[in-house]
């Protein structure tokens, strides 16, 4: 097989497992999310069975990711030192606030989640466990953007235009952003105020290193009259204590002050 082919094989087994992280599918599901005849598709769900990557879903004719995914995700998520020293932190945090607490990372325009703590009121929210987000919408991403340097702000919106949206109130016009992106810098957080999920809402602070470089964001997310109703100061405030504690763990010597300072 050629250098093109194997990158074509690749590639067509990155869009069949991104289709059935979406959950199970049928082969005729997977051929036209693929762009692959259906014999084609039955051929690689039979070379990834093998190899322990698919497994026939919970009814006749589904396709689901395989177990053997699970061990080589976990080997990923383990060498992130964020979500070590990020762990204990978000569990207080959820222990504080009963919300969903995120942990993502940066890759490329996206942020993926690296860990998520499930909330006591709101189970079905946008961002899943390995899931990811544009870095213009939703709170956790836009921390990844907003305290790193505006060139990257200006390199974002070159290569993401139109900005996609989610809601009515997702920041669509480069103008919109960046004035998000600024307010988060003097806030020492970022607001999200239903741009992702009508009727839910979202803090978020980054975590940097001793460099000063942005390596992760931490958020809590819930029902909008939680998250911004009469404990929003006492919870953004223990939020930005968060994202300094992770950050002091990774070399940062916050020495007490907002960590936008350090963006």
């Amino acid at each position: 097989m050629t250098n093109e082919g194997s990158m074509m094989l690749v590639r067509k087994v990155s869009q069949l497992f991104d289709r059935l992280a979406q959950g199970e599918a049928s082969a005729a599901e997977l051929s036209e999310a693929v762009g692959e005849p259906r014999s084609s598709i039955y051929r690689l769900l039979s070379s990834l069975q093998a190899e322990g990557l698919v497994e026939q879903g919970s009814k006749r004719g589904q396709f689901r990711l395989g177990f053997k995914l699970l061990t080589l995700g976990t080997a990923v998520v383990s060498r992130f030192d964020e979500r070590e020293f990020a762990q204990p932190v978000m569990e207080r945090l959820h222990d504080l606030t009963g919300e969903t607490v995120f942990l993502c990372v940066r890759r490329g325009d996206e942020a993926v989640c690296i860990e998520r703590l499930a909330g006591k009121r709101v189970q079905s929210l946008a961002l899943q466990l390995g899931g990811s987000l544009p870095l213009h919408a939703g709170a956790a991403s836009r921390a990844l953007l907003a305290f790193a340097p505006e060139t990257e702000w200006e390199a974002y919106l070159q290569r993401n235009q139109p900005l996609s949206r989610f809601t009515a109130s997702t920041p669509s016009e480069p103008g919109a952003l960046r004035k998000l992106l600024r307010q988060a810098r003097t806030d020492g957080c970022t607001i999200s105020d239903q741009d992702v999920t009508v009727g839910v809402a979202a803090i978020g602070v980054p975590v940097v290193d001793y460099r000063g470089d942005v390596r992760a964001a931490v958020s809590i997310s819930g029902v909008r009259e939680s998250i911004l109703g009469d404990d929003y100061e006492r919870w953004r405030e223990a939020l930005i204590e968060a994202g300094n504690e992770v950050s002091r763990a990774l070399g940062v010597q916050l020495a007490g002050q907002n960590i936008a300072r350090f963006s």
